[in-house]
């Protein structure tokens, strides 16, 4: 938008010119990106598989994005996983319970920031970038957050009591099946999105359980199977699209295109 300088000097045109901006804004968050098609989005992707197509999403995903401090994560989170039913609270990933937005913190039984790929999984702790990234953050229940802790993710093991149909053994913590594949679509994202630029670490899947502190996450081969089994919902394409308007300015594509997943690793 080019404004005169005479357009400027009239009584009240500041004014006004300031409450078309924030309204243009939203409010709630930052200022929205230009719209722009799936078409525009992922162009030059077309025809393009394995290493070549990853590389082409890792410039399309990290060109212009915002980067959140770890505080702002708390505000981003009550947006992008509002309770559809109701918008005072916001649903827990592994519970699948709704819970107040207010109701966050450390305490027992409340909700707090799980970073679902483990932050001790190449040690980027919260520092703005993967610390912040709210692609991968979900809001949980801080006891059931503690028990998956680090693990990578499987199948198998001990069901856990707080929050039935989610599984945990040695190395790997499996999730209830109604978020098999957002997990999934999370965890392909961060091996893309992150690939050791700005100091941050090369963050790889690979299909192993174990990882420890290297900054690889599995199984590869299960999270295949669960983005094939559990596509994307309403709830998390809503959520990508909150992401990519409101706050980070950057998309998942395996949420716009889950078929990436096998053309990048079969």
């Amino acid at each position: 938008m080019t404004l005169s300088r005479d357009l400027l000097a009239r009584p009240g045109a500041v004014l006004a010119l300031a409450l078309l901006l924030v309204l243009g804004t939203g409010l709630t968050g930052p200022d929205s990106p230009p719209p722009a098609s799936a078409a525009d989005y992922y162009a030059g992707t077309s025809g393009l598989s394995g290493p070549a197509l990853e590389a082409r999403l890792h410039t399309i995903v990290s060109t212009g994005a915002t980067r959140l401090s770890y505080d702002g994560v708390w505000t981003a989170l009550q947006d992008t996983d509002q309770d559809p039913g109701n918008p005072s609270n916001v649903i827990e990933l592994y519970t699948g319970r709704s819970i107040a937005k207010s109701d966050h913190g450390g305490g027992v039984d409340q909700w707090n920031r799980e970073h679902v790929w483990a932050k001790s999984h190449g040690d980027f702790g919260t520092a703005a970038g993967p610390g912040t990234d709210v692609h991968h953050l979900r809001p949980s229940d801080v006891t059931v957050n503690a028990a998956r802790g680090n693990l990578d993710f499987d199948e198998g093991g001990t069901q856990n009591a707080e929050a039935p149909g989610n599984y945990a053994d040695a190395d790997s913590w499996e999730p209830r099946d109604a978020v098999k594949g957002d997990v999934a679509r999370m965890v392909l994202y961060m091996s893309v999105r992150y690939d050791g630029g700005d100091g941050f670490p090369d963050l790889e899947v690979n299909d192993r359980t174990g990882n420890g502190s290297a900054p690889n996450l599995g199984r590869l081969s299960t999270l295949q199977r669960w983005n094939a089994e559990d596509p994307p919902d309403a709830f998390e394409r809503r959520r990508n699209e909150e992401i990519y308007t409101r706050w980070q300015h950057n998309r998942n594509p395996f949420v716009d295109h889950p078929e990436f997943v096998a053309a990048i690793w079969g």
